[in-house]
């Protein structure tokens, strides 16, 4: 048989409160739990309300403790370990806006591979280039190529001849082929 009002009207109050200002369901949850348990509900009264399994109203009775909202986080909502700092981003981004021959590079263009080699030299902070690729987006400057570009070597005369002679092909040929 649950204990009635087990929880000290401080505690009670605090929990109400985080009740109402929680953005998480789940955590939002995990409180009605505990409220639900000071207010006199036994376990199986407290998951038919809520709709959810006896298993998980027994771990959060047992796990989640009243002084400590962060107990009710598990270790999923915690998120990784960010390696890439507000600096480390920040200089990222300014690598970016820089030609990499004015930092003694013999290539022409950045790419992501580029930026986290010249990056974890600098910082000490190896990511990968799908992670830099990531910040990049996020930041919104994707424009990094990874290749030169071969335009201002192109001949224009014979570029127009045979930018012609290609759309003339496609044109003539028989649709039977």
């Amino acid at each position: 048989m649950p204990i009635k009002n087990y929880l000290k009207s401080e505690q009670k109050i605090n929990l109400q409160k985080a009740l109402k200002e929680e953005k998480n369901a789940e955590i939002r949850e995990r409180i009605l739990i505990l409220l639900l348990l000071n207010d006199g509900k036994n376990q199986k009264e407290i998951a038919d309300f809520l709709g959810c399994c006896l298993k998980k109203i027994n771990y959060w009775c047992v796990h989640g403790d009243p002084e400590n909202l962060e107990s009710l986080k598990d270790q999923r909502m915690k998120g990784n370990n960010i390696k890439a700092t507000d600096k480390y981003v920040e200089l990222l981004l300014e690598t970016v806006k820089k030609d990499p021959k004015e930092l003694g590079y013999e290539f022409g263009r950045w790419t992501a591979k580029r930026l986290a080699t010249y990056l974890e030299e600098k910082t000490g902070i190896n990511l990968s280039s799908s992670q830099v690729t990531r910040i990049l987006k996020r930041e919104n400057q994707v424009d990094i190529w990874a290749k030169y570009s071969l335009e201002d070597k192109w001949n224009k005369k014979k570029r127009k001849v045979f930018k012609k002679k290609r759309i003339f092909s496609n044109n003539n040929k028989n649709p039977a082929e």
